[in-house]
């Protein structure tokens, strides 16, 4: 078990870690949390309280994830860990010819050129079906409510609706424009503490109810999909949707000083973190904020990354297994590469020798490690109209040099941002952690296991924390929290420091643990972000 003390807060906090024994939820908006634990009173398990947690995300944080996102899980469950891989593939029409063809150079981030097939919907009933307690349709019966009788958007939600708005403004026109009529009051974004109200989604939410999803992929909201598509010029047509369930996957690990941390293997770029891990492994670690620590954590994730770009995508388009990325021979030789000053990233060759995350468990010792997400905010801003369906843009991810790993090819799978974690040890589950955030993803998850397992932080300090990210090329950032000596020393090695002022960008994290002895949680919640632990 992972040893820390309940009492010290190093970091500026205004949380303290949070107990309970029968069941918790952690997420990052309070209503969505709320839910889960109502599920989980009525009867439902660890699972059930996921799907209806991250069914009211999609109504009260609608800036990181949607009914047409994609979503991934980790499930301890009957005494072993399961992976759940719900990321959609490129529609069959969708090539690179026919993006050059229509005057790009690259994948663009908003319209339908970048929208992928959702896949989570389908991740939701594969969840209920294969582990879940309750009847699905009684799961997403709080989403419902919220959608229909509104909810009091939270701050955070609030900025980042403006920012949206900002966003898609310049390029409204007929394809956008149903995103404007679903998500704005009066032609603007609503306020902290409004009232919004989504009657369309809430209809939505009562198909997807009523039909376990099906209607989604093989149904009524399939055929309104499809028609939208041909009639506003998108790829996606019904053939794409009714092929398409989400995929039981065998989560990859690696064991980090003696415990093993859990990531779903590609296309999503869970790989990055272990490989990060790797490197670090082979250093010495004493005190957390120190220059050293910074530094080779910034050049192990410069390293770690430009692999898994260079090349991470569709498992069945892998040009490198696994197994080589992650050899102690491969770690060892990139570990090698790691000095005392910052060096340009490059990805290497082993053959040579970056949305919502949330967490729950209950008192069976089930637990969930859940993640979905639009990719970029509302995702295209393509909504079906009078659904409340905003489509993710997770395809901007392709590549349209066909020489490159993740190059778009039709039916697809692109590398992916969103990841889920979980820590155990011995064969014991130790608990979910995430943090949600584009690119942050990984460099999150890298610091959230570094400060539990070598700085021995509880839960709530290890996401208080400063945190770093590497921008691309030598630009690295920090947040305002770390100490201006350290910008500097970090400056003197060569690195590009950019002090952070958002701290939205540093990604938004949740934690659960689990003490295999008395079997008591233990919760640690997002400051960054308007989170949450709901407990029973």
């Amino acid at each position: 078990m992972l040893k820390f003390s309940a009492h010290e807060y190093p970091y500026p906090s205004q949380r303290q870690s949070v107990f309970a024994r029968r069941g918790m939820v952690s997420a990052s908006q309070p209503l969505a949390a709320e839910a889960g634990i109502e599920i989980m009173r009525k009867g439902g398990n660890a699972i059930d309280a996921a799907i209806a947690t991250a069914a009211a995300l999609t109504v009260v944080e609608p800036t990181g994830c949607g009914i047409g996102g994609d979503a991934f899980a980790l499930v301890w469950c009957k005494g072993q860990l399961h992976g759940l891989n719900g990321n959609g593939q490129a529609p069959a029409a969708l090539n690179i010819d026919a993006v050059k063809a229509a005057g790009h150079a690259r994948m663009p981030l908003l319209g339908w050129t970048p929208v992928t097939v959702p896949g989570c919907p389908s991740a939701w009933a594969e969840l209920s079906k294969r582990f879940g307690r309750l009847p699905f349709a009684e799961l997403l019966q709080p989403a419902i409510s919220l959608a229909r009788e509104g909810f009091p958007v939270s701050p955070v939600v609030a900025l980042q609706w403006q920012r949206a708005l900002e966003e898609f403004s310049p390029h409204r026109d007929a394809v956008l424009d149903p995103w404007f009529e679903t998500f704005l009051i009066d032609g603007r974004a609503p306020r902290a503490g409004e009232l919004f109200r989504n009657p369309a989604q809430a209809r939505t939410l009562e198909e997807l109810a009523a039909t376990a999803c099906e209607s989604f992929y093989r149904g009524e909201l399939a055929a309104r999909l499809e028609a939208h598509s041909r009639a506003t010029g998108g790829y996606l047509r019904g053939s794409d949707l009714q092929g398409y369930r989400a995929q039981w996957v065998e989560p990859i690990h690696i064991n980090y000083r003696g415990y093993d941390v859990w990531e779903i293997p590609p296309s999503g770029q869970g790989l990055v973190v272990l490989m990060a891990l790797k490197i670090l492994e082979g250093f010495s670690f004493d005190h957390r904020d120190s220059q050293q620590t910074w530094h080779r954590q910034l050049e192990a994730m410069k390293l770690a990354y430009s692999d898994g770009l260079h090349h991470i995508t569709d498992p069945l388009h892998m040009r490198v297994a696994v197994a080589d990325l992650l050899s102690d021979d491969y770690s060892r030789r990139r570990r090698g590469q790691i000095g005392e000053q910052a060096q340009q990233p490059a990805p290497g060759d082993p053959h040579a020798s970056g949305t919502v995350y949330l967490a729950s468990a209950d008192a069976e010792g089930n637990m969930v490690s859940f993640i979905q997400s639009n990719y970029h905010g509302f995702g295209s801003g393509v909504v079906l109209p009078d659904s409340g369906i905003a489509l993710q843009n997770r395809g901007e991810e392709f590549s349209l040099d066909p020489n490159h790993a993740n190059c778009l090819v039709p039916g697809k799978k692109t590398f992916h941002t969103i990841i889920p974690g979980f820590l155990s040890q011995g064969g014991e589950p130790l608990g979910p952690f995430g943090v949600m955030g584009g690119y942050m993803q990984p460099q999150g998850h890298v610091q959230m296991v570094m400060n539990l397992v070598d700085f021995g932080l509880n839960p709530q300090a290890a996401l208080d924390a400063p945190r770093w990210q590497w921008l691309g090329e030598m630009k690295v950032g920090i947040e305002q929290g770390a100490s201006r000596d350290l910008a500097a020393a970090l400056a003197r090695r060569g690195h590009q420091v950019h002090v952070a002022c958002d701290l939205t960008t540093y990604g938004r994290g949740q934690i659960i643990l689990r003490d295999p002895s008395s079997g008591v949680l233990c919760g640690g919640t997002e400051p960054r972000a308007d989170s949450h632990i709901a407990v029973w």
